[in-house]
């Protein structure tokens, strides 16, 4: 850990430690309840507050927010990393801050108009109300700084729950944020959350009331969980992202791209390249370039030895989405999500790869590595016979989760192909994973991509209701 990032984990510490010693019977900072139904009735005031003001109010509260998470980005980095033990301070640095920047405001709630021999219609985008927001352990404050300048933007009030394992992180991120509100002339308790989430409290979140709306960003359960709630919900759910090399790419390129975006906090983005699929031509050189970026490639039995340290067996049923049928399933061992590649090569007895960026391993392509989202620095590569198979392949270990896809390629008619073939909200082609919402590339971000229900990259408008107003036989001066 450089000096730096010492720095911030110490500070992240402190922070903690007060956390800690906050009164246990109540609430704990701005926005905090200890019971749901009084989170739910703060907001619901907030939000009936919020409707008063302008857009122009709106907007100089959404800066607000902005220069307060941009300002803590690295403050709330290493409380993420203490607290949860996963990912990066650094890029989670650049997560937050990303997400202070480049989510869009209320810029991007445009009306559209049309008019003709029988008047002017608009259509307006309003706010739904109270949004009920469910939030990872996996980007904690990237995601709630995320959505809560998308959800204000739109006009709304938000509950948000945190996942237990982040609720320290994501309770600071809150009141960091309430606070600046409230100084931009904002409502109090705009942004509330129960003090000490639990999945029973968001299991209450889903069914209450005098909550207009569900966004869940989170794992399939969670997911499933929203949709099936009776409410307008948002699912982002998760993913399995395949990258797949040509015999036309940039090989070298292609090498450092996959690298840098799967070790990109420790490959806890779910846009991040889970597993390798090279044209066999070229997959020799692929796999030198990446050993020179900062990749440690394994043995066939130091791989087997990573299996069962890293994987835990689950019940005996096939991948959702895919042909192979393997007599055992496994899942993420959870003690080494996020965690660093030296630290996970210590526990099969490799004691000089702290300087690895990502774990390589050459597999077969019904390996658990390549159908598991692993979701750490560990990384498979299948060889195919040719840029067919390597497409039949992606489309299969994606396992229709419609989320994020990569290619590296020359030849516009082979990523067409894929495009076409795999259907994901997220195609990045001849770049790392994370150019997909921002870092590195054009376009807006989000921390809620919403593959299942098909908003995608979510905004402002993913949060607003659609109004027609209609005037007959006027202003129509054409």
């Amino acid at each position: 850990m450089a000096m730096d990032d010492q720095l911030i984990a110490r500070m992240a510490a402190q922070v903690l430690a007060k956390l800690q010693d906050h009164d246990a019977a109540g609430r704990e900072s701005p926005g905090l309840f200890a019971d749901l139904d009084d989170a739910v009735a703060a907001a619901r005031q907030a939000y009936r507050q919020l409707k008063t003001l302008s857009r122009d109010s709106r907007e100089a509260i959404i800066r607000a927010v902005r220069e307060a998470a941009y300002g803590n980005a690295a403050l709330l980095s290493g409380l993420a990393v203490q607290e949860t033990g996963m990912g990066r301070v650094a890029d989670k640095i650049i997560k937050n801050e990303l997400a202070a920047q480049k989510t869009p405001g209320t810029e991007i709630l445009y009306t559209e108009a049309c008019s003709g021999d029988r008047g002017l219609t608009i259509v307006e985008r309003g706010p739904y109300g109270v949004i009920g927001a469910i939030t990872p352990t996996t980007n904690p404050s990237a995601t709630i700084i995320n959505n809560c300048i998308g959800m204000i933007a739109a006009g709304n009030a938000v509950v948000f729950s945190p996942h237990p394992s982040a609720v320290r992180t994501s309770c600071k991120t809150l009141a960091i944020i309430n606070e600046a509100i409230v100084k931009a002339g904002g409502p109090e308790n705009l942004l509330t959350a129960v003090a000490r989430p639990s999945i029973e409290t968001a299991g209450r979140l889903m069914k209450h009331p005098d909550i207009n709306m569900l966004v869940a960003t989170g794992g399939p359960a969670v997911v499933s969980a929203v949709l099936s709630s009776g409410k307008k919900a948002i699912g982002a759910g998760a993913g399995n992202p395949p990258a797949v090399v040509d015999q036309t790419a940039d090989i070298a390129k292609a090498a450092r791209d996959i690298v840098a975006g799967c070790s990109f906090d420790n490959n806890l983005p779910c846009i991040a390249e889970k597993e390798v699929i090279a044209v066999g031509s070229i997959a020799d050189e692929l796999m030198a370039y990446m050993r020179k970026a900062g990749a440690y490639q394994l043995s066939g039995r130091q791989t087997e030895e990573l299996a069962k340290v890293v994987l835990t067996e689950k019940q005996a049923e096939a991948a959702a989405g895919c042909s192979y049928r393997p007599t055992k399933i496994y899942a993420a061992n959870k003690a080494f999500i996020g965690k660093d590649a030296g630290y996970i090569l210590r526990h099969i007895g490799i004691e000089d790869g702290d300087a690895a960026k990502v774990i390589l391993c050459e597999t077969e392509a019904d390996h658990p590595f390549v159908l598991e989202e692993l979701m750490m620095p560990v990384l498979p590569l299948v060889q195919v016979k040719d840029v067919d198979a390597a497409i039949r392949l992606a489309v299969e270990v994606e396992h229709g989760n419609r989320h994020t896809a990569i290619m590296h390629s020359k030849n516009v008619d082979n990523m067409t192909r894929l495009a076409r073939a795999i259907e994901t909200t997220v195609f990045v082609k001849n770049g790392p994973s994370f150019a997909g919402i921002g870092v590195g590339g054009e376009g807006f971000t989000t921390f809620t991509i919403a593959g299942p229900t098909g908003e995608g990259l979510t905004s402002a408008k993913s949060f607003a209701r659609q109004r027609r107003c209609v005037l007959v036989d006027a202003f129509s001066i054409v």
